[in-house]
């Protein structure tokens, strides 16, 4: 079975987010957009990321707790 790790917090999640909000923001200002979208260029090259992937939803319906199946 394929194992994934999950960091705690993203990398470049701040630029990312910061990126997003600056898109989504009235009124939009394409100077500061741009930016922003130099800054999340910087951070990706830094640290290296070959790709951003979404989580992605699991099976159940989202209303059931997290399962941990690990056992000491």
């Amino acid at each position: 079975m394929e194992k994934t790790t999950t960091t705690p917090q993203p990398v470049c999640a701040q630029e990312s987010l910061a990126l997003l909000n600056s898109v989504a923001a009235v009124p939009y200002d394409r100077d500061r957009c741009l930016a922003l979208v130099d800054a999340l260029r910087n951070c990706i090259t830094q640290k290296r990321v070959k790709k951003f992937s979404l989580a992605e939803p699991s099976s159940s319906t989202g209303t059931d707790a997290p399962k941990n199946d690990s056992k000491p």
